[in-house]
């Protein structure tokens, strides 16, 4: 029997927002107390603005129902450290849908979670491993949440950087901003030695420390962090246009290629057209492009044209080389 008043609060809390109606019987079996404890139980939640509804009959059920400001969700230790994995796991891979509204969850969720639940939580992520949808490289996501907490609390944060090229520096800066592209996440900061704003890569990033020191919130040159973004990369990169018509209705295309290579749309003759800017190599391109499964032709670059060609000649050979030519040519 839970003889501490808050403390069965908190659990009938939990029992109830469980989406079900719970008879009053089994509430009190499950708290170890009368029904009449469970009413009075229901009637102080009620007067903390949680909406329980109750339902007559012989039992007595009770559900937990929206309201227009829901009180903070409780969680068990079960549905949290569920909660807390799932987010993990979404967060060490940039997949598309998976964006900073996920990370500052998670990094809520840990910075409240006790220390035996995140040993758990760390347990369990290490015996699995996921298999990875993205194109991009995975990120511990205990980085994610040490920079999305030092976003949300206008923090300033030092980390050890890799540059393109693998030189390496370690950088203060006030981070503005978590941006995922898709297939990798980037964090838009003011590098305070550098006096200007940067992007960087995350899992280039490592050590991350949150200094403790606040700062002022600067203004980005652009409107969004998203912009900025777009254009920092842009600015780094040698990009190309290109356009590549698909038989397939636009709407099966778009399932089947990642959302940062541009939107097809449909052509009227029952198939579709890509048209988009891009940076990656069109090796790379010409690759993905045969990996949607569907006939396509490339308009344009010629170099595009070529790449894919290239790609046709050597998975045809591929294709008749046999057993024997398992070893090679």
């Amino acid at each position: 029997m839970t003889t501490d008043t808050p403390a069965r609060l908190l659990q009938l809390l939990s029992l109830l927002q469980t989406p079900r109606e719970w008879p009053g019987g089994e509430l009190a079996d499950r708290l170890g107390v009368s029904r009449r404890t469970v009413r009075r139980d229901v009637d102080r939640l009620r007067e903390l603005g949680y909406p329980v509804q109750a339902t007559r009959g012989t039992d007595g059920g009770y559900r937990l129902v929206a309201g227009k400001a829901m009180p903070p969700l409780v969680l068990d230790d079960e549905e949290a450290v569920a909660i807390a994995v799932g987010l993990r796991a979404g967060a060490g891979h940039a997949i598309e849908g998976v964006d900073e509204a996920a990370v500052r969850a998670l990094a809520k969720l840990e910075q409240v979670l006790p220390s035996r639940l995140r040993h758990r939580v760390s347990t369990l992520q290490a015996a699995t491993t996921p298999l990875a949808l993205g194109d991009g490289p995975s990120i511990a996501p205990e980085t994610l949440t040490v920079m999305a907490s030092t976003v949300a609390g206008h923090e300033r944060l030092r980390f050890a950087y890799r540059d393109k090229d693998g030189s390496a520096s370690r950088r203060l800066t006030e981070p503005h901003r978590l941006v995922s592209t898709g297939r990798r996440w980037y964090l838009v900061a003011y590098d305070v030695d550098r006096a200007d704003w940067r992007t960087f890569r995350v899992d280039r990033v490592s050590e991350p420390f949150a200094t403790g020191v606040r700062f002022a919130p600067r203004e980005l040159p652009t409107g969004s962090a998203a912009e900025y973004l777009r254009q920092s990369i842009h600015r780094r990169q040698e990009t190309y246009a290109f356009e590549v018509r698909f038989a397939a209705p636009a709407e099966q295309v778009s399932a089947r290629l990642p959302g940062w290579l541009g939107v097809p749309e449909d052509d009227g003759r029952g198939g579709c057209v890509l048209r988009g800017t891009t940076g990656d190599p069109m090796e790379w391109l010409a690759v993905r492009l045969a990996m949607a499964g569907v006939e396509f032709a490339v308009r344009g670059p010629d170099g595009l044209v070529e790449r894919v060609r290239q790609l046709g000649d050597r998975l045809t050979r591929a294709a008749s080389a046999g057993p024997e030519g398992a070893e090679g040519p």
